[in-house]
């Protein structure tokens, strides 16, 4: 069965890599966007979350949203006007696109967001599952109102999913482009303890999670959108290097030079986050990448 889609975002790491995977599948897709842009064989429609403007033609004949739109967490200092700007940019487009949905009774069945491990916080050995509790911070503060303007759908009648991604490994940018930095200026170090847990995933299987949520009507509610096995942070280091052919040094970079740096955003690198994805293998989903050594050779080589 094929859908029509809508995806916000959509010119972003995932969305540039979602849009042809969705088409060879047979979906008709198309955007919103803030500019004007060219996709083949995409209908793109623009809006202004700020303005709260939108063109309501783009939910003609749409029945599933995959609601992708953000500012970059780690493009810019957290300031005051950033955090709001991030809060702001997720949670203010998705009661738009509730709102226009509702002005036009639009027959959405499906409305796909992303979420981010972010979620539970900084939370050291414990086993996260989606059952577990938010944690506290900026950042689970900001995935808790951005989720909560997604499960406007439900009062609708609408199929809500929510997908909590962890690290996306991806040679076309993302925080991979920043931690091969130092390492490949021969400087590259654990950051912190080293032992704090970092959920990755490949880009080629957050695609994958996305269409499935768009296919499978069974799916629901939150999912972890991380690879089974997550890596330490001292791990993802060595094996980062080890594709990078560059040494580590036998020293972490101390958590008080971080947070000199980065100021509260040094939560980043340093918050910990043993997230498993229980509940995404239970409806069959198999994972491209389950090895970080693999995840990373496929990027590098």
């Amino acid at each position: 069965m094929t859908n029509q889609i809508l995806i916000t975002g959509a010119t972003g790491m995932v969305g540039k890599q979602l849009i042809p995977a969705l088409q060879a599948l047979g979906h008709q897709v198309s955007i919103l966007s803030r500019k004007k842009t060219t996709i083949k064989g995409v209908k793109v429609y623009l809006w202004d979350v700020y303005k709260q403007t939108i063109d309501k033609k783009a939910l003609d004949g749409i029945d599933t949203i995959i609601h992708l739109a953000g500012e970059g967490i780690g493009d810019k200092k957290w300031t005051a006007k950033r955090k709001t700007e991030i809060v702001d940019s997720r949670v203010l487009s998705g009661q738009m696109l509730y709102k226009t949905i509702k002005e036009n009774n639009a027959p959405i069945k499906t409305f796909i967001s992303a979420s981010a491990v972010g979620f539970y916080g900084d939370r050291g050995e414990e086993i996260l599952t989606e059952e577990s509790e938010s944690g506290r911070g900026f950042l689970s503060e900001c995935c808790i109102k951005w989720e909560h303007a997604a499960d406007e759908g439900i009062a609708l009648g609408i199929r809500v999913v929510k997908i909590r991604i962890g690290l996306i490994l991806s040679k076309d940018g993302g925080a991979l482009a920043s931690m091969e930095k130092p390492i490949k200026y021969f400087v590259g170090s654990p950051l912190g303890s080293g032992k704090q847990w970092m959920p990755w995933i490949h880009l080629d299987d957050i695609v994958k999670i996305f269409t499935k949520a768009a296919e499978d009507e069974q799916m629901a509610g939150p999912y972890n959108a991380c690879a089974p096995f997550p890596a330490t942070n001292k791990l993802f280091t060595k094996a980062l290097a080890n594709q990078l052919n560059r040494p580590v040094w036998p020293f972490n970079v101390p958590e008080f030079v971080l947070k000199g740096i980065l100021g509260e955003m040094s939560i980043l690198p340093l918050m910990s986050n043993h997230t498993k994805a229980d509940k995404l293998l239970q409806t069959g989903y198999e994972f491209s990448y389950t090895n970080i050594d693999n995840a990373l050779a496929s990027i590098y080589k």
